[in-house]
């Protein structure tokens, strides 16, 4: 008897918010970053990716995509990384319980929406290969943890490995070449810090002039900035940083934060040529913070 059954699951991912950044990588083919980070998860309910995995017998290849409600390309480099990765785990758990389907055969379909502008600086790629990785592994019954599956996601885009873990993430830089000690990790979860609220400000819906990916090999390639910021500058900020969410100091926070964003500016500009992601909206924003701290006679507000 033919099986026509169609398998599906879904799942949401959360945008997260890179308050010590990521930018340039050591291993452009396995994503490997330059410098360790550290995010902020934002609150699902208000900025997510929904994605909903499916696959059958009865599918024609290829695996498709549709990215709100538009076709997708899946043929990259990054797109096909997570995906061989994915059937390579539920291929292993087939070959271990032949009873089970041979799901890790079968075309797979992919819906995905953003509530958020797509590609405008709101980390779209991190939460969509977050929720596409997650959706997969759902499907596939993987018994891989969220810091496991964090190694796929990478791969796909960086940022993504901390959109599988909820609260105060890091991106461990890692030194193996192979990448399998760069990987997300759990600093503090989101019940550590209740208080702690983000605001977000959509100051342009368009894309970026230029992408993450051009800009940081750009900048990895012309910015005499940039070995200080990877080598020096921020895993001080790490340390620091890590230690003011364990010990909720939010003035300690938010002078890290601000600093940090500062730095990551400064070594864009450094770029040849120069990367220019802040606007006039922008600055405005940042001078917004400083006169609300100004009139509070203390740090309350943060920018990044």
């Amino acid at each position: 008897m033919t099986n026509e059954k169609v398998y599906r699951a879904s799942t949401t991912a959360p945008v997260n918010i890179a308050v010590i950044k990521y930018w340039g990588k050591r291993d452009p083919r396995l994503n490997l970053p330059a410098n360790s980070s550290l995010s902020v998860t934002l609150s699902q309910s208000d900025l997510r990716t929904h994605t909903t995995a499916s696959c059958s017998p009865t599918y024609s290849p290829p695996d498709t995509l549709l990215l709100n409600a538009q076709p997708q390309p899946l043929s990259d480099a990054r797109s096909q990384a997570c995906l061989t990765s994915l059937r390579a785990l539920r291929s292993a758990l087939e070959s271990s319980n032949p009873s089970l389907p041979p799901l890790s055969s079968y075309p797979l379909r992919l819906s995905s929406s953003n509530n958020f502008p797509t590609a405008a600086g709101l980390a779209s790629s991190a939460a969509g290969f977050a929720a596409l990785v997650r959706s997969i592994a759902d499907l596939y019954h993987l018994p891989q943890t969220p810091t496991e599956l964090s190694l796929i996601a990478r791969q796909g885009s960086g940022s993504a490995c901390r959109s599988l873990l909820g609260g105060y993430v890091a991106w461990d830089q890692g030194t193996l070449p192979d990448g399998t000690d760069s990987k997300a990790r759990l600093v503090a979860p989101r019940s550590h810090w209740p208080e702690m609220r983000a605001l977000i400000l959509v100051v342009s819906a368009e894309k970026k002039g230029v992408s993450s990916t051009t800009g940081m090999q750009t900048t990895v390639q012309t910015s005499p900035m940039f070995q200080t910021r990877a080598t020096q500058v921020v895993p001080k900020a790490m340390r620091e940083m890590e230690t003011a969410i364990q010990e909720k100091d939010f003035e300690k926070f938010a002078k890290i934060t601000m600093r940090e964003s500062n730095s990551f500016h400064a070594t864009c500009l450094d770029t040849d040529p120069p990367i220019f992601y802040l606007n006039d909206v922008s600055r405005a924003a940042i001078k917004g913070v400083e006169a609300v701290n100004e009139k509070a006679g203390r740090i309350v507000a943060a920018y990044t």
